[in-house]
């Protein structure tokens, strides 16, 4: 006897075998029971997930001998030979092959003599999106008014090139794409019935290289069988499907976060000793970063208990993060127009560790039981506490510049890097109120980007004291506030205000000023006097008056300060 695929072999006789689909079994179920059966259905989806199934089904339904039901008998004759594909009254037509109106006339002619076995004549046109716009205009009275005995069951993977006149016709059922754990599952029953020896990491690459589609999965878990001799093994599964162990990307996002490119270039060179496919594995790197990310905000929450995801989120700073995740997916993006695979994946990490934030810390996370022993907040004020780990050292703020007759005081410039331990050491720790003028110059020697800089300028400093740091948000800008923020601002805040650091956030009214409006208040009288210097300058007044010329508005614009 020949041997038959997996996908065949397994494919479902009753509706209680599917995986999947309930909201479509459920409908139909009951449509079936009470009798209100419509006479075109239309089943949409991607590949392999169950729409010419579930059709078939409908069809045995319809024709069993034991009479209609949700629960086809499977022994009859009639159930028999629908699964065997040889039923005269299930006529299966491929739009894919039969696009023509001729093809359409033929079905509209023997669609009025009745079935010559069953109860019903059921037409099951497959990718029915092929047919074409004439072939879909000869369609349409009968999929409208068809004999009582004709049913249409239509099945397509792009239903958006379906006319609306025919939409309008049929009752729709998007069928969703399977979850790796209803394909896992699948797989399992599977192959302990069948008695092949495999590993889960086997099963678990087979599931990913179906992407939710169960007939990709089981024709991948043939192809497996035969490159195992029998068995599934993980490393073989990866090798015939040319991707890498997970721990392996792992092992590349370790070395960009220590920013050793030495070490980078070693975990390359690892990876490209199994061939793989270069975008599969940045396809792995950017869901690596995905799940980081979800631990990060979601800890428990995430449905993750991977070791390395949470050692991962602990290393690498939640912005930065992002940023990988930015650069992973670009880069996968722009693969084909490298010189050659391995030089744009390449390229690609190179790129993240080059655009790493400079000093890019790990990220805040704190154990459940340590926030079990803080003290609660009162209403209004969210606490943060720092890690433990957090240097205890302090720097003081650099002293203001002296102002200049030719215009206000330039901003204060942080220390040089190679002065920073000595005013770490000496500075002393700072403490009652913090005003607009020090708070501005603590922000500048810190290292802040994205919506914890935009944050940080919208607040304003009220008090510091036993470690504790009061900060007013300014109205209009409470979307900004979020504990992956907070965390991220106590961070950079603990080198100058000490270990042990706790923010609370308060609401002020809109007449306190932060440094956002000092500081666009500052730009704003910068450009007066640019353009009051530009209107007294007698060159200028010169031109204007020879050529009647105009200075065009806001086109000044005033030197940087240094």
């Amino acid at each position: 006897m020949s041997y038959q695929v997996l996908a065949r072999k397994w494919r479902p006789k009753r509706f209680a075998e599917l995986v999947g689909q309930e909201h479509v079994v459920r409908a139909l179920s009951h449509a079936l029971v009470s009798g209100r059966i419509h006479h075109a259905y239309l089943f949409t989806g991607t590949r392999g997930v169950g729409k010419t199934t579930i059709a078939r089904i409908f069809a045995k339904s319809l024709n069993c001998e034991t009479g209609v039901s949700a629960e086809p008998c499977g022994v009859c004759a009639i159930c028999r030979d629908i699964d065997a594909g040889r039923f005269l009254d299930l006529l299966e037509i491929d739009a894919a092959s039969n696009t023509g109106v001729e093809n359409v006339r033929e079905l509209i002619e023997n669609a009025q003599y009745r079935p010559v076995r069953g109860g019903y004549k059921v037409y099951l046109i497959d990718e029915v999106h092929m047919l074409s716009k004439h072939a879909f205009n000869a369609l349409l009275k009968t999929l409208e008014e068809p004999p009582g005995h004709a049913k249409f069951l239509l099945a397509t993977t792009d239903p958006q090139k379906l006319p609306v006149t025919v939409l309008s016709r049929c009752l729709q059922f998007n069928l969703k794409r399977l979850s790796e754990e209803q394909i896992s599952g699948q797989l399992e029953r599977i192959l302990e019935a069948e008695g092949i020896a495999h590993d889960a990491d086997a099963v678990a690459e087979i599931v990913r290289g179906g992407n939710g589609s169960m007939r990709d999965a089981l024709s991948l878990l043939d192809q497996a069988i035969a490159f195992g001799g029998g068995k599934l093994a993980g490393d073989e599964v990866r090798s015939m499907l040319g991707t890498i162990d997970r721990a392996r990307v792992g092992g590349l996002i370790e070395a960009i976060a220590a920013d050793d490119a030495g070490a980078l270039f070693a975990r390359i060179a690892e990876i490209a000793e199994f061939v793989p496919d270069f975008a599969t594995v940045l396809d792995e790197v950017a869901a690596l970063l995905h799940r980081v990310q979800l631990h990060q905000f979601l800890g428990a929450g995430a449905a993750t208990a991977e070791p390395a995801v949470a050692a991962l989120a602990q290393s690498v700073a939640a912005d930065e993060v992002q940023l990988l995740y930015q650069l992973s997916i670009t880069g996968r993006r722009d693969l084909g127009l490298a010189p050659n695979p391995r030089a744009g994946f390449e390229m690609t990490l190179l790129r993240m560790l080059a655009f790493r934030p400079a000093g890019g810390g790990p990220g805040v996370a704190v154990a459940p039981a340590a926030q079990a022993a803080l003290p609660r907040a009162p209403a209004g004020v969210t606490p943060v506490t720092a890690p433990p780990s957090a240097p205890a050292a302090r720097i003081a703020a650099p002293p203001a510049r002296p102002t200049s007759p030719a215009g206000p005081a330039a901003p204060a410039r942080s220390p040089p890097a190679a002065a920073a331990p000595a005013l770490q050491s000496a500075a002393p720790p700072w403490s009652g109120p913090i005003d607009a003028e020090r708070w501005s110059a603590l922000l500048a020697g810190i290292k802040l980007s994205g919506p914890v800089r935009e944050f940080a300028h919208n607040v304003v400093p009220l008090d510091f004291s036993d470690s504790r740091l009061r900060l007013g948000l300014a109205p209009g800008f409470e979307h900004l506030r979020s504990d992956g923020i907070l965390r991220s601002l106590n961070t950079a805040l603990v080198p100058a205000l000490g270990s042990g650091l706790k923010i609370q956030i308060e609401a002020v009214p809109a007449s306190f000023e932060t440094v956002a409006q000092r500081t666009r208040a500052e730009s704003s009288q910068r450009q007066q006097q640019a353009e009051a210097a530009i209107a007294a300058d007698p060159a200028v007044q010169s031109i204007v008056s020879l050529f009647d010329a105009r200075v065009v508005p806001q086109s000044t614009r005033p030197s940087q300060p240094e």
